[in-house]
């Protein structure tokens, strides 16, 4: 069959490439040009022609024995879920799919605590695809989103602890609930004492009271919370605290400066 004839044939439907013998390079040309998945037909491409396959369809990587750190970064270029079809990306250009999408961490091998950071920060949520998140990683994701806690087999107190206090219902998500924790939880967000009021007495609350609200740099929030938490009240059958009367006898001054003023805002 002549050349021309061949080419001809090649232009209408590439991928009749696979049933050519000998095809010369021209051939291979055309025919990746117009279907870069033809590649996986052609046998020892040059890079030419797989950098060319890739441009025409970024896909054509998961054929490409091999491939220059070039045609890696064409193909992710084109979406993030092409790093699984590379089989030893470089450094850069799983630096690059990772900022493109923090999801793509699942196609990394071991990921060290800088791509595992970097990941997280771009999606909370690619720390359940990272089988033993660093601390670092982990207290990132909940930072940016209390629910990643949700998503981490194995955490670190300290990320429990950051999730707690950004968010009091995620203590459901928290296992092993000793005392020691929960009153860890409670220095940290008072109203975590909803989920926890048959976990801990009266006595053991005011002593975390009195430990958290007489810290002269306590934070506005957790004041504020304290006063109007309806399950910490005087009269009440689990935790029967005056509160006002609570953070006047044992409060810093911020905590009472902040105290009055919560208790305009009700008058």
């Amino acid at each position: 069959m002549e050349n021309d004839k061949i080419i001809e044939m090649i232009n209408n439907n590439p991928s009749i490439i696979s049933t050519i013998e000998n095809p010369t390079e021209k051939m291979k040309i055309l025919a990746v040009k117009k279907d870069g998945l033809t590649i996986e037909y052609i046998k020892n491409p040059t890079d030419e022609i797989k950098l060319l396959a890739v441009m025409s369809n970024p896909l054509a990587i998961k054929f490409i024995e091999n491939p220059t750190e070039e045609m890696m970064i064409k193909a992710i270029d084109d979406g993030w879920g092409n790093l699984q079809y590379i089989k030893k990306p470089t450094d850069k250009v799983i630096r690059l799919c990772i900022e493109k999408s923090g999801w793509a961490i699942q196609y990394v091998k071991e990921p060290n605590e800088n791509l595992q950071v970097l990941a997280v920060k771009k999606n909370f949520d690619s720390i359940k695809f990272i089988k033993n998140p660093c601390e670092k990683a982990q207290k990132e994701a909940v930072k940016s989103n209390y629910t990643a806690l949700r998503m981490i087999k194995n955490p670190f107190l300290s990320a429990e602890v950051l999730a707690v206090k950004n968010n009091e219902s995620v203590i459901s998500s928290v296992s092993n609930l000793t005392k020691d924790k929960i009153k860890l939880f409670l220095k940290e967000n008072i109203l975590v004492i909803k989920y926890l009021k048959d976990k801990i007495t009266n006595e053991e609350l005011k002593e975390v009271l009195k430990e958290s609200l007489s810290k002269e740099d306590i934070d506005e929030k957790y004041v504020r919370n304290f006063i109007n938490c309806s399950v910490i009240d005087k009269n009440n059958l689990n935790f029967d605290i005056d509160k006002i009367l609570f953070i006047y006898k044992y409060g810093s001054k911020k905590a009472k400066q902040i105290a009055v003023d919560e208790k305009l805002k009700l008058y």
